[in-house]
């Protein structure tokens, strides 16, 4: 605040923050910053190699301030960015928190990876010069230019900076800010797609029309609950909805509005509208990048709110919750049947997995909180995986993803047809995997809630869904392949890194996942 806005003898009054806490959320966004500095200093040809450099450096530098910091955490977690007088801060910093930072940096580094990937096309999946008029001479001769747009890498690292401040975030107003931190720049990075520019705009456009939706309705919502208990903190929140004789109203409409806002974000039916079309038309690693770590950030977010500040009402939001969670399964299930395109089907698959999500956000016990925080961990290096492999099934005009170019993919590439059969049954949950630990976990938690009917029609949509992934490989062992069919490009070194990450962690947490379920049932969060 500038001093000719302080009263006479007032002193500007410093948060008080603990550094060590939110170093690696500082890490993130020093690098960002920096890499918008190289941006706009280094020569085009040297902006690559500095800028997977640097991005990569700022993730590996934020895990080991983590890694650090928890070593020393304090039991039970802490508050920082405390205003003085004040009893909470904005950021806190649980082990909720610390787990979700932890996985977001994992698939943020995996994401990093693809993106940066420049085998596949001769100068990554990126277009070399966005502003490009789609359908021009321009837009077809830049499909062999090495170049690429590489404000890509900063633009992913404050993204990332943003969704790990918005499941951290102790107050709705801060958890507003990063989320539209996080969300901006996908916005962008949806529509930088080398190949497919009209589809890759479209999908640009649409993304940030359903996160304005998103955007809307959480604002509104807040604005109710700051009617209804004079803060948006939200242990202040909570108290209120405890006992306060403000009107009912406002904390019903205001609960309503906030949670709609995240499930648009999480993607979850029937608040889902456009996500197919955008998984379809960004270039693939940022549809790996959102289909994973916003999923994460989305959650991680609601099960703060629901936990900390709407569990004195949960009798009001139970049950649309759990209605929203069977038309999410439903939705994502029976029309990913009808998909003929591998990304719009992942799409739906993940409004089914969202439905899934949904079960363990709403299951208000530390078997739900833990049991949530797996599946999201579980299915965040699943999906970057899964996309990882669809970028390297190609034809003239870049990736195939429609189904009839897998067909016989086994006799091809045996290796990636049977990497991609092991990530599809991951999703469906079979046995092996961490699919399949993640939704018993879930499921075991909701069920001992007494939520027993919800998992039956959980049981019943996870059969529906395995359907089509199952055609899937049915398609790729039992199916000629054509004659002049797509080629399986071989990756490069980044690419394969993020697939065996991926799938190794698929793998590892479907065998031995008590590392990952006893961090996450460590701790609650900050009261």
């Amino acid at each position: 605040m500038p001093q000719q806005f302080l009263a006479q003898g007032e002193q500007l009054q410093v948060p008080a923050i603990d550094f060590a806490a939110v170093l690696p959320i500082l890490i993130v966004f020093g690098a960002a910053s920096i890499g918008v500095l190289l941006e706009a200093f280094l020569p085009k040809h040297q902006r690559w190699s500095s800028q997977i450099a640097l991005s990569l450096t700022g993730i590996v530098g934020a895990g080991i301030a983590l890694a650090a910091y928890i070593s020393d955490a304090p039991e039970g977690g802490i508050t920082t960015f405390m205003a003085q007088g004040a009893t909470t801060g904005a950021i806190a910093v649980d082990t909720p928190a610390l787990f979700l930072w932890g996985t977001l940096l994992a698939l943020g580094l995996a994401s990093l990876l693809m993106i940066g990937d420049r085998s596949l096309e001769p100068g990554g999946a990126f277009i070399s010069q966005a502003g490009l008029q789609s359908g021009g001479l321009q837009t077809r001769e830049q499909a062999n230019v090495t170049g690429m747009q590489t404000e890509i890498f900063p633009l992913t690292l404050f993204a990332l900076g943003g969704m790990m401040t918005f499941v951290a975030a102790n107050d709705l107003l801060t958890m507003f800010i990063a989320l539209e931190v996080l969300s901006l720049p996908l916005y962008l990075m949806a529509g930088l797609a080398r190949r497919r520019r009209l589809l890759s705009q479209e999908a640009a456009v649409k993304y940030f029309l359903l996160g304005a939706f998103a955007s809307a309705f959480f604002l509104y919502g807040v604005a109710l609950l700051y009617g209804y208990a004079g803060s948006v903190k939200l242990a202040e929140i909570a108290a209120a909805t405890a006992g306060s004789s403000a009107s009912d109203t406002l904390l019903y409409a205001g609960i309503g509005l906030v949670v709609v806002g995240l499930l648009f974000k999480g993607s979850v039916g029937p608040f889902h509208t456009w996500t197919p079309d955008v998984y379809q038309g960004a270039p693939t690693p940022v549809t790996g990048f959102m289909a994973a770590c916003t999923k994460v950030a989305a959650f991680g977010g609601m099960l703060r709110v629901l936990t900390v500040a709407f569990e004195p009402a949960s009798w009001e939001w139970e049950v649309p919750l759990w209605l929203i969670a069977v038309i999410s399964m439903a939705i994502g299930a029976i029309f990913g049947l009808t998909q003929r395109d591998l990304k719009r089907m992942i799409a739906y698959s993940s409004i089914a997995h969202a439905g899934f999500l949904v079960v363990g956000a709403m299951t208000l016990t530390e078997d739900g909180l833990s049991s949530t925080l797996f599946y999201l961990l579980a299915y965040g290096f699943t999906t970057i995986a899964v996309f990882g492999v669809i970028s390297l099934v190609r034809d003239a005009n870049g990736e195939a993803t429609d189904l009839s170019s897998w067909a016989g993919l086994a006799k091809r590439s045996p290796l990636v047809a049977g990497v991609f059969t092991f990530l599809l049954l991951a999703l469906a949950g079979i046995p092996l995997t961490s699919g399949f630990i993640g939704k018993f976990a879930v499921f075991s938690a909701a069920l001992a809630d007494g939520n027993a009917a919800l998992v039956v029609i959980a049981l019943v949509a996870s059969a529906v869904a395995a359907f089509f992934y199952l055609r899937v490989v049915v398609l790729m062992y039992f199916s000629e392949p054509a004659a002049e069919g797509p080629a399986v490009t071989v990756p490069g070194a980044f690419t394969t890194a993020a697939i065996t990450l991926g799938t190794a962690a698929t793998l590892v947490l479907g065998i031995v996942p008590a590392f990952a379920l006893n961090w996450a049932s460590a701790g609650g969060f900050v009261p």
